[in-house]
């Protein structure tokens, strides 16, 4: 059987793989064997951070409700504490946004946290 060099399946994987690097500086965008490394490397990475994407995000709802809180002489703990006994069903999300767009709501539901405690 005559040997076959696998020309036009291996030039295909290489341009997938050079095209997956485009805008890497150096070697890394130019050489196929350390561009294979940085589409590995960039793809743990995307893994990784689309986990702690979210749990950055969760912090600044946090952040910004504790900053709301303390406008209001309230600390956070205390005020997700006394949500938690009234029953409110309003996340962590939902409340930094309150937080933010509508203050005079943000009051009532420290007002009314305040009266559950």
């Amino acid at each position: 059987m005559p040997r076959v060099s696998k020309g036009a399946a291996r030039r295909r994987q290489h341009k997938r793989v050079l095209n997956a690097v485009k805008g890497h500086r150096g070697a890394e965008g130019v050489r196929y064997r350390m561009a294979k490394q940085a589409v590995t490397r960039a793809g743990q990475f995307a893994y990784r951070d689309r986990r702690n994407r979210k749990r950055d995000i969760r912090g600044l709802w946090i952040i910004r409700i504790s900053a709301a809180c303390e406008q209001r002489g309230v600390k956070y703990s205390r005020f997700m504490g006394l949500m938690k006994k009234a029953a409110n069903e309003l996340n962590r999300k939902m409340l930094s946004e309150i937080a933010i767009a509508d203050p005079a709501t943000f009051d009532k539901l420290v007002e009314m946290a305040n009266s559950a405690g």
